[in-house]
């Protein structure tokens, strides 16, 4: 027997892809080098390509009217989803948005992320949603390469030089806090992800890096609330930018 997801819990994982597809794309034309800039790109394409089904999946189940600033009759749609809502109705997890402002943020970031989303979308490929089990089977492929991509830098820059490692490791503790809304419950009692599977997969690679995870991490701040649309700023630039064509030219097409 199939069963249906709630929207509620598509847009989360949605909005983890296509926030992370957003941001990845500062990097082109901008990487360390010209393999790297294809590579960004081509994982920020496999982000947003499992963001469109997810949200067209979840808008599938909402009725006009759902998104405010859309026309109150019209079907929602992807796009809908993408481009109209706020800040405050978008439900990805605060480390994704957070602004890539050195490479090796960048790699920390994709490395935590890539890991959780290759447990998840392994559990969903087998799970009683078929549906979602179709764009999970997917995804597990595409986040594999992610996590393999993310590693080998991980390993380059925290076993690099003595300037690479001290980046890579402030990369580390200042987004480790933030890893546990990414692995935690989702609104309405939706499935968490198991940090200790998750830590299973990212610690061995911080340790071959030379790097250390935070000590004391039951201790440490555990910020959070992008679950429940409480986000910080940097979101709002991000989706001005993401947003403004859209905004500018409502019902355009090409």
């Amino acid at each position: 027997m199939t069963t249906t997801t709630p929207a509620d819990q598509l847009l989360c994982w949605a909005d983890d892809a296509l926030v992370a597809a957003q941001r990845l794309t500062y990097w082109c034309a901008r990487a360390p080098e010209l393999e790297e800039d294809v590579a960004l790109a081509n994982i920020a394409l496999d982000q947003l390509g499992v963001a469109r089904l997810l949200l067209t999946y979840a808008a599938e189940q909402l009725p006009p009217g759902t998104v405010p600033a859309a026309p109150p009759a019209d079907p929602v749609t992807e796009d809908t989803l993408a481009f109209l809502r706020t800040d405050r109705e978008f439900r990805n997890c605060l480390l994704v948005e957070l602004p890539d402002d050195d490479y090796a943020v960048t790699i920390g970031k994709l490395l935590f992320l890539s890991a959780h989303q290759l447990a998840l979308y392994t559990a969903l490929r087998d799970g009683p949603d078929q549906r979602l089990a179709a764009i999970a089977g997917k995804a597990r492929k595409e986040s594999a390469y992610h996590f393999d991509h993310a590693r080998l830098w991980t390993l380059r820059l925290g076993d690099g030089t003595d300037e690479s490692h001290r980046r890579m490791q402030h990369a580390v503790d200042e987004l480790w806090p933030y890893t546990h809304e990414l692995v935690g419950p989702l609104p309405g009692g939706g499935p968490a992800g198991r940090r200790d599977d998750w830590l299973a997969a990212v610690t061995p690679v911080l340790a071959e890096a030379t790097l250390r995870p935070p000590a004391a991490d039951s201790d440490r701040w555990r910020p959070g609330g992008g679950r429940s649309g409480r986000h910080t700023e940097h979101l709002s630039f991000l989706l001005a930018e993401m947003q403004v064509v859209h905004r500018a030219h409502p019902g355009a097409r090409w």
